[in-house]
């Protein structure tokens, strides 16, 4: 769900796999005790740092943090602190495009050829055929560009961790492969998609999508811990520092800074679990959206198992019976996941950073218990 570069078994692994003040608990449910507990319980089975907001549907909710924000000081992870919300940037993209087909700018049958001439063209590639929507729901066939990044694991990424990078050109190195399927025949998650979906949103409106993000979601929803930072390779403070593991039983290095362009339209926000819950429970509520374009959000695609996806979201099931929505995000030591009630009324927001294991099993046990966390939110109630 978008890594800087590709990274050996742990972050794989994982991604296969994985203001509103604290105040007092719901009488009922799910407890910020509990919570604590889940969290710490997280830290001690292989996260170095951890942190968890939760809404209520009053209005109301906790904060929580569990680990070590730094391994050189010990210092505690903040409640409100910074991360880079990788993949979550998706759904702000995709719903800066539902907007502009709601004010009829845009179509989600338009295709990439209509609006970007001779982007997408050459082994076996054709812009033509691949539509607006194709992008949104991972349907495009595009090749995942990261696999062509120069430089890969832990070596790769100090070399290149600096590194400027244009959307055109990450899209080129997709476009130098074959695509994995034709265009609407099958899902396979692709970075690739939502990069041109923001090169899309600079050919409507002249602005990038940068500019449409900050314009259209970021200010109107007050989110003033959220940046697109562009090249700005620092966090704002507060945050933990983050730290990746690049191969199974493996030493920990410092990934906290780097060139945020390397994700470009896929991946490069920066928020908080305050911000990110507000955001997805406007966007599932519809608040952001007109009811046409809200029910495209929400019509999916099988994706794998159990999951299905919309528009820019992932449809989860519910132990106890029905689902919630989400995205999630990955990047270097960093891990972002939550969820959002089909109402929009409670949310929660989860950053853990420097997820680590002796083999792949520790990884999938990390991600079925931040799994698990969602669950009871919504299903002890």
């Amino acid at each position: 769900m978008g890594l800087p570069h590709q990274t050996a078994g742990v972050a794989v692994a994982m991604s296969l796999c994985f203001t509103i003040p604290a105040q007092a608990a719901e009488p009922v449910g799910y407890t910020r005790a509990e919570l604590q507990q889940d969290v710490d319980a997280l830290h001690r089975r292989g996260v170095l740092g951890a942190q968890a907001r939760v809404v209520t549907e009053r209005g109301t909710g906790w904060a929580v943090a569990g680990g070590v924000a730094d391994v050189r000081t010990g210092r505690p992870v903040p409640t409100g602190g910074h991360y880079r919300i990788a993949s979550n940037t998706k759904s702000f993209v995709a719903a800066v495009v539902l907007q502009l087909v709601g004010e009829g700018r845009l179509g989600l049958d338009d295709t990439v050829e209509q609006h970007l001439p001779g982007l997408i063209r050459g082994n076996g590639n054709d812009g033509s055929a691949i539509t607006v929507r194709h992008l949104l729901q991972h349907t495009s066939g595009l090749h995942e560009y990261r696999a062509a990044l120069p430089g890969q694991g832990r070596e790769g990424f100090e070399q290149h961790r600096f590194d400027h990078y244009e959307a055109r050109q990450l899209v080129a190195l997709a476009v130098s492969r074959p695509p994995d399927f034709a265009p609407g025949t099958d899902w396979r998650y692709s970075n690739t998609g939502y990069v041109v979906a923001g090169l899309v949103v600079e050919a409507v409106t002249g602005n990038s999508w940068r500019d449409e993000v900050e314009r259209r979601i970021i200010r109107p929803l007050r989110l003033t811990d959220t940046r697109v930072p562009g090249d700005d390779h620092r966090l704002p403070h507060p945050h933990a520092r983050a730290y990746q593991q690049w191969e199974f039983g493996g030493e920990l290095s410092d990934t906290t800074e780097f060139n945020p362009t390397v994700s470009d339209a896929a991946g490069e926000i920066t928020s908080t679990t305050r911000d990110v819950n507000r955001f997805f429970r406007a966007l599932v509520s519809g608040e952001l959206l007109r009811p046409a374009q809200q029910a495209e959000l929400t019509r999916t695609v099988p994706a794998g198992g159990d999951l299905a996806y919309g528009l820019g979201l992932y449809r989860k099931p519910l132990s106890c019976g029905g689902h919630y929505w989400d995205h999630g995000g990955n990047t270097a030591g960093v891990i972002s996941r939550g969820g959002v009630s089909p109402d929009g009324r409670r949310s929660i927001a989860m950053a853990f950073t420097g997820a680590h294991g002796e083999r792949p099993q520790d990884i999938a046990e990390l991600a079925a218990s931040s799994d698990r966390i969602v669950d009871r939110l919504f299903c002890e109630r």
